[in-house]
């Protein structure tokens, strides 16, 4: 453009030269002929005098001007005549002069002309230079204006904003409780549900995992408690559909509220009841908790009410809200306060419900509706991909991908409990840092479990659907589904595990033939397809004898576990309880595979798996408590 630019106004300084040298030349023939003329002029002058003299009769009378004109020049001449030298003299100097005059006149002219040019061509070379400049900084304005573009883009799809609590309205003690926290800014989840809670509305938010949902509710509790605080009395309820999200939400709680003096318990299954109840005598503030737990506290713990909250919170609660909660929810919203007491209700999920009458039960009070994200959208730097792989080289193709990123945090996806008990002893067998975590362990194994991936300590961790709603792992650089889920809610969640607070991601599905139908349905849930994660399955298959000798010992080891449950019986409880303090973690201890099943079996936490022996899912039989006769032993 510019070189373009550069030729045009060299085309017209040339132009303009040629142009200048044509007027000089005009006007050199104007000279001449002008000089031609004036002596024309002169000559006609004195042929008219003549023709007068001889015309004009100096008798006649009518004529007396004519005469008296005539008179004069014949004066005029005389005195022309005495002075003649002088005259001459002059003129003769004036003559030459006037000649030098004329050629300083055109050497001027020239110098003029030449300046002139001298200057056009400044002014045409300092038009370009103008010119460069202008397109430069049209070119720096449109850089600009595209940047700026950019910026704004990205700040409607960060997840962070350049937002402050405090220019939201939440008081001075909270905001300096989320710096300690490293909460800066806000995310655009808490930017646009905390003013709106702040004025005391029904909310229902819904957004992206990893959006920061928790302190979106968990601020606008504690501003209202420092507002009008109470005492004796539960303030704020906060139901949560799993252990672990119920402990992560206590957590949050706990260290907005340690500058404030608010009081916070976590009330959840597979912990000492009688503690808990000691904790609830004291009247916290904040009560976190899972409805079964909560609602049998209610029915037997002496004095614990709900009948002053002013808050009830459901995280996922779309989850909260179907049928499994279903009695439970009924039976807790019939003993807390209703909207018209002044009871404030809010809702968050990542996939939220749309259908009216699951709304409707938790008797909201003119909600208003939150969204910054859509129903089943995963997180933007999340870097997704399927891999089609035969069925029986499964278990191959997942140890690659594991050795392919080791060192790296992972997260491991399985349907049952017994296939996650499965992974977990062969990648163990394979020397491979793992630990599992499912339904069917005792509540501390599975914050131990939880602790020692969050910590680093094991890189990777096998799971269940237990681990999908709602853990915050900031770590997580890899989730794999081994097994796919039922439901698109289940892979959001899921894949939601990475990729948070706006950081990146990788996401693996493995679909073997068997689950086309399911993938293709979850693709049609997220309206995109996913792009196919390639491997060489000659390279794959090198590693095939190795996993199947660990494939060999995981499952050996597994019929000697539903054996010995058999045999044990009822029984196992008991024995369990006898070496429950001496033994290490069940699936990461360090005395071999053997060792680790046999410690299991004594605790007497894993009676499930496939076989009728009890599973993970809700639809699997029962827990297999007494499935076997007593043997000898």
């Amino acid at each position: 453009m510019i070189n373009s630019i550069e030729n045009v106004q060299g085309n017209e300084i040339e132009r303009s030269k040629e142009d200048v040298l044509d007027r000089k030349k005009r006007k050199k023939n104007k000279k001449k002929k002008d000089k031609k003329k004036i002596k024309k002029k002169d000559k006609k002058n004195t042929d008219r005098i003549g023709e007068q003299d001889q015309i004009i009769n100096p008798q006649s009378d009518g004529l007396g001007a004519t005469i008296s004109m005539d008179e004069r020049i014949k004066d005029n001449a005389a005195d022309i005549k005495d002075n003649s030298p002088e005259m001459i003299a002059t003129v003769d100097v004036s003559n030459k002069n006037g000649k030098n005059d004329d050629d300083d006149n055109n050497d001027n002219d020239d110098n003029q002309m030449n300046q002139k040019v001298g200057k056009d061509s400044m002014e045409e070379e300092k038009k370009d230079d103008v010119a460069k400049l202008e397109v430069k900084e049209d070119e720096k304005v449109v850089e600009t204006t595209k940047e700026k573009v950019e910026e704004e883009e990205q700040d409607e799809e960060a997840i962070i904003t350049k937002t402050t609590f405090s220019s939201l309205g939440v008081c001075e003690a909270l905001c300096d409780a989320t710096k300690a926290l490293g909460w800066e800014y806000t995310s655009r989840i808490q930017k646009e549900a905390i003013p709106h809670a702040l004025a005391g509305r029904d909310v229902i938010g819904l957004a992206e995992t990893g959006s920061g949902k928790t302190g979106a509710f968990a601020i606008p509790i504690l501003h209202s408690l420092l507002e009008d605080p109470i005492r004796g009395a539960v303030y704020a309820i906060v139901l949560a559909p799993t252990r672990e999200l119920a402990f992560q939400i206590h957590e949050v709680f706990a260290g907005l509220g340690s500058g404030i003096g608010a009081t916070s318990v976590c009330i959840v299954g597979g912990v000492d009841s009688a503690s808990q109840a000691i904790a609830l005598a004291r009247n916290p503030h904040i009560v976190t908790a899972t409805p079964g737990r909560l609602l049998d506290h209610l029915k037997n713990t002496k004095g614990f009410h709900l009948s002053k909250v002013k808050y009830l919170i459901m995280d996922e609660a779309d989850r909260m809200l179907s049928m499994d909660f279903e009695e439970e929810i009924n039976q807790i919203l019939e003993v807390v306060p209703d909207s018209t007491s002044g009871r404030r209700t809010m809702l968050f999920s990542a996939t939220m419900t749309s259908k009216v009458q699951k709304l409707q039960r938790a008797s909201l009070s003119d909600p208003i509706r939150v969204e910054v994200s859509t129903k089943f959208q995963t997180p933007k730097k999340l870097m997704q991909s399927y891999l089609f792989i035969p069925a029986k080289y499964k278990d191959v193709y997942l140890t690659y991908i594991i050795n392919e990123n080791v060192g790296k945090s992972m997260l491991v996806f399985g349907a049952t409990c017994n296939n996650v008990q499965r992974l977990a002893l062969m990648l163990r067998n394979l020397s491979f840092p793992a630990v599992c975590l499912h339904g069917q362990m005792t509540q501390p194994k599975r914050l131990g479990a939880l602790n020692k991936f969050k910590s680093g300590t094991r890189d990777i961790l096998i799971c269940t659907d237990v681990a999908s709603r709602g853990l915050d792992i900031p770590s997580v650089d890899v989730v794999i589904n081994f097994d796919l889920p039922g439901h698109g809610k289940d892979y959001v969640h899921r894949v939601g595990r990475t990729a948070r607070a706006g950081k990146s991601g990788k996401a693996i599905a493995m679909v073997t033939q068997y689950d086309v139908e399911v993938y293709q349905r979850l693709e049609g849930l997220l309206g995109k397809k996913l792009p196919e994660y390639k491997l060489d399955e000659e390279t794959v298959l090198i590693l095939l004898e190795r996993v199947n000798e660990a494939q060999r010992l995981a499952t050996r080891e597994l019929k000697e576990q539903m054996a010995a449950a058999k045999s044990h019986g009822r029984n196992g409880k008991r024995q369990g309880g006898r070496s429950r303090s001496g033994d290490g973690d069940g699936a990461d201890g360090d005395g071999g595979v053997e060792s680790i099943v046999r410690s299991e079996l004594k605790r007497g936490y894993y009676a499930g798996g496939s076989g009728g022996y009890g599973g993970g899912l809700h639809n699997q039989r029962g827990s297999g408590r007494g499935a076997g006769k007593k043997q000898r032993h």
